[in-house]
């Protein structure tokens, strides 16, 4: 099964993620995005935030 995951490092807070799927992800006292439920949303769901992050900071991981 994958999961999508934030790369904090590359995170700018542009929360797309966050509009697209706010079931999945959050912003942390940062504003930098974070997963709160990997299963919030369906797959096709995901990967349009994950198409939407304007710095490619969301990717798929394989657990």
């Amino acid at each position: 099964m994958k999961k999508p995951v934030v790369d904090k490092n590359a995170c700018v807070g542009a929360a797309v993620c966050v509009g697209v799927a706010p079931e999945v992800f959050d912003l942390d006292e940062e504003g930098k995005a974070f997963v709160k439920d990997p299963e919030g949303a369906d797959e096709e769901t995901i990967q349009r935030a994950i198409d939407g992050c304007p710095e490619d900071a969301i990717s798929w991981q394989e657990e």
